[in-house]
C-alpha cells in the first residue's frame, strides 16, 4: 500500500478526539515512519530530527511514554513515500490564490488528501516519485512551500499555539479516487519563474540587458529564496562564460539588496562557479575582504569557461 493511502486510511477513520500517542502507534503499525516534536510546536524531540523517524512500535511507544503531549510528525520525500504542498496564509500573502492558479494549470490535481493547518493554510499530500529526488523548496512570494526530501510535516491531531490558543491540524478531505504524483520542479518554476539565462553569443548590448534582468530578479528574492536564487543566477553566468569577478560585481549589489551579507554572497557565488566550472583555478590567496579571501575573485584568476562568451560590457 502506498504511504499516502496508509496515512489517509488511518486519519480518515477518526472523527472525534484522538490522543496523539494513539495516532502515532496506528501510523507506525500501518508502515508510516513517525517521530515526536515538542508539545505545541514543530521542533523535533529526537536527537537527529526527522532522520530518527521509525515504524518500530516499541520505539514509538517509548517516545510518547516519555513525552505524552508531544506532537506527531512524518518525514517527507523518499523517507516516507509522500510529499506535501504547504499552502500558507500569512500577512498579505495568501497561498490559496497561487495554488488555485497552479490547479487551473493542471499542476496540482489528483492529490491524495488535504489537511487544514492551524494558521488557516492547507497541506496537500501526494505520493512521492520513486527513484527521483524531490528536494524541499520555498516560493515565499507565492505563499507556497514544498516539503519533499529533507523535510517533514506535522500530522493530525497535533496542535500548535496560534495567537495564544492551541489549534489543531485537521483532515479536510480525502480523495476517494486514485492520486497522482506531483512534478515539483514544474510547480516551482510556475510559481517562481526564473528569467531566461544570458545568451552565450550575441552583441554586448543584448547581453548586458539580459544580465541586468538577472540581477533585478536576484534583488527581488525574499527570505527563503535568496540563497537559491543567487546560486542559480551565478550558475547561469558561469555557464555563459562570465568571469567570476565580473559575476560577483553584477550580483553582489542585487543580493545585498535582497538582504544577504557580503560573506554569504561571496560564498554562494564561489560555490556556483566551483559547481559549474570545476576545472577553473583561482589564483593564490590574497589578503583583504571576504571577496578576495581565497583568490577566487582576483582579476588575475585563471578561469576556463564551460561555454564561449565575452566579458561584460
Amino acid at each position: 500500500m502506498a504511504a499516502t493511502d496508509a496515512l489517509a486510511g488511518v486519519l480518515s477513520q477518526r472523527t472525534g478526539p484522538w490522543p496523539v500517542s494513539a495516532a502515532a502507534r496506528e501510523l507506525a503499525t500501518a508502515g508510516v515512519p513517525v517521530f515526536p516534536c515538542v508539545p505545541g510546536g514543530k521542533r523535533p524531540l529526537t536527537e537527529h530530527g526527522f532522520h530518527d523517524a521509525t515504524t518500530d512500535p516499541g520505539q514509538v511507544e517509548a517516545w510518547w511514554r516519555a513525552h505524552p503531549d508531544a506532537n506527531l510528525a512524518v518525514p517527507t520525500g523518499a523517507a516516507s513515500g509522500m510529499v506535501v504542498v504547504d499552502v500558507d496564509v500569512h500577512g498579505p500573502v495568501n497561498g490559496f490564490a497561487s495554488f488555485g492558479r497552479a490547479h487551473r494549470a493542471g499542476l496540482v490535481s489528483r492529490w491524495a488528501f488535504l489537511v487544514s493547518t492551524p494558521s488557516g493554510g492547507m497541506h496537500v499530500y501526494y505520493p512521492a516519485t520513486p527513484e527521483r529526488a524531490q528536494r524541499s523548496w520555498q516560493a515565499a512570494r507565492a505563499g507556497v512551500d514544498f516539503r519533499g526530501d529533507g523535510g517533514y510535516i506535522l500530522l493530525p491531531p497535533s496542535m500548535v499555539s496560534t495567537n495564544g490558543a492551541a489549534v489543531g491540524y485537521q483532515v479536510r478531505q480525502v480523495n476517494t479516487g486514485s492520486s497522482a504524483r506531483l512534478d515539483s520542479d514544474r510547480l516551482r518554476d510556475f510559481l517562481d519563474p526564473r528569467p531566461t539565462a544570458p545568451p552565450s553569443t550575441g552583441d554586448d548590448v543584448e547581453r548586458s540587458v539580459d544580465v541586468s534582468r538577472l540581477a533585478a530578479w536576484v534583488a527581488a528574492r525574499v527570505e527563503g529564496e535568496r540563497n537559491r536564487g543567487l546560486f542559480w543566477a551565478a550558475c547561469r553566468l558561469a555557464e555563459n562564460g562570465v568571469p567570476a569577478p565580473d559575476a560577483l560585481d553584477v550580483l553582489a549589489a542585487a543580493a545585498s539588496e535582497a538582504g544577504l551579507g557580503e560573506r554569504e554572497i561571496t560564498t554562494t557565488v564561489r560555490s556556483a562557479y566551483r559547481t559549474t566550472q570545476p576545472q577553473a583555478r583561482p589564483s593564490s590567496p590574497v589578503q583583504g575582504s571576504a571577496r578576495a579571501a581565497d583568490g577566487w575573485f582576483a582579476r588575475e584568476a585563471t578561469v576556463r569557461p564551460s561555454a564561449p562568451g565575452r566579458r561584460l560590457s
